[in-house]
């Protein structure tokens, strides 16, 4: 084994075990410091609620390493499917030893946050992955699908504020109704022509035909299936987010319209 791949393995091992230490003893730790809350919650709560900690926490990091790559590694810009991988390749390597965690406790605490599509979301991108660290190919193309990592941590944070019992026309809730819209659309929907733009501009070439079949099928398949989810949860956020907008100012002029009428 090379020098790079005993770094990568060793990089996607030691996110496998700081992700299981984050989830058992950082997030429970914090969490009964930061919200006086989670300790009133059951024992299935606690378990998603250390389990999307983990995961915003492993977004973050994921989607500022894929910014730096995104402005600043020019091999990889300038050669979006074989531009040297090392950068990427770290970054995939600290989501993949993320996904095998993840898999794991989902598989261990499955009566508490089981979830067939969130398995078959995960195992599909570890095959992808498999392309990017073991062949070395689409690092662009890898890093930038990690960008959408942007949007989970509002969507963890809804999940949050439920479980802790905040109405939806709270200020904080709306507040990150809109954030969570806005993020989505920004890192999922309004990057897609950026994204095949490039695709396009590589179909047909000689780096194109390099890549192996399986390759291709991860990465052309796999984009434009997961750009159709992208699409239906996009409406879905979209008409959530005006729903409880709408309901928020109508609580808020009721009363107005009713303090009128006693005058």
């Amino acid at each position: 084994m090379d020098p790079f791949n005993q770094l990568i393995l060793a990089t996607s091992v030691t996110s496998f075990f700081a992700f299981q230490w984050l989830f058992h003893r950082v997030s429970p730790w914090t969490s009964t410091r930061i919200s006086p809350g989670f300790l009133g919650l059951s024992e299935k709560q606690k378990v998603e609620w250390n389990s999307r900690t983990v995961s915003t926490f492993h977004a973050l990091l994921v989607g500022i390493f894929c910014l730096h790559i995104l402005f600043f590694d020019d091999a990889v810009n300038e050669d979006p499917v074989w531009g040297d991988p090392t950068l990427v390749n770290t970054n995939v390597a600290i989501t993949t030893g993320y996904l095998i965690s993840d898999l794991l406790l989902i598989f261990y605490y499955w009566k508490a946050i089981g979830d067939r599509f969130i398995v078959v979301h995960h195992l599909a991108a570890l095959y992808a992955y498999y392309y990017v660290l073991g062949e070395g190919m689409l690092p662009y193309f890898a890093n930038f699908r990690l960008l959408a990592e942007f949007s989970t941590p509002c969507v963890n944070q809804r999940w949050f504020f439920e479980i802790l019992g905040y109405p939806k026309s709270s200020r904080p809730n709306l507040a990150n109704g809109v954030a969570m819209a806005v993020v989505f659309f920004v890192v999922r929907i309004a990057v897609m022509p950026v994204y095949y733009i490039r695709m396009y501009a590589v179909y047909g070439t000689e780096a194109f035909y390099l890549v192996p079949w399986g390759g291709r099928v991860a990465w052309i398949c796999s984009s434009i299936c997961l750009d159709i989810m992208n699409i239906m949860w996009m409406h879905k956020i979209a008409r959530g987010c005006y729903k409880v907008l709408r309901s928020a100012r109508q609580s808020k002029a009721c009363p107005r319209q009713e303090n009128g009428k006693t005058d």
